[in-house]
């Protein structure tokens, strides 16, 4: 992978527009990007192709060639630190109450020696 960096001289949105459609045809690019009449691009790509298709386009002049730099990988760090252990936690069991029964015997009449008709 490379990173070309060129300047181009556009003047319009339309030629602009135009020299983005060629670059992104080529085989090979994986992103392009124009800021400030910096066009640059990024890929498996051929710089000197890149001028040729577009100074048919408009005036381009090579700004940087190179390879893409990758981002700085985070150093681990060297010191451990001790391992701090949660806090035990303690639990108490408070049992549920005892169910609450209720005598029921029935029919409550007054007097026992009275008829029942069914």
């Amino acid at each position: 992978m490379q990173v070309v960096v060129l300047k181009l001289d556009v003047h319009c949105e339309k030629t602009k527009q135009k020299a983005m459609s060629t670059v992104c045809c080529l085989s090979g690019v994986n992103s392009v990007e124009v800021k400030d009449g910096k066009l640059t691009v990024t890929g498996e790509i051929d710089a000197y192709m890149i001028v040729k298709k577009l100074k048919k386009i408009c005036h381009t002049e090579f700004i940087s060639v190179g390879p893409v730099k990758e981002p700085e990988k985070k150093k681990p760090d060297d010191p451990k630190k001790p391992e701090t252990k949660p806090p035990d936690v303690i639990y108490h069991y408070v049992p549920p109450c005892p169910p609450y029964y209720h005598n029921f015997n029935g029919c409550y009449n007054e007097d026992p020696n009275a008829c029942v008709t069914s």
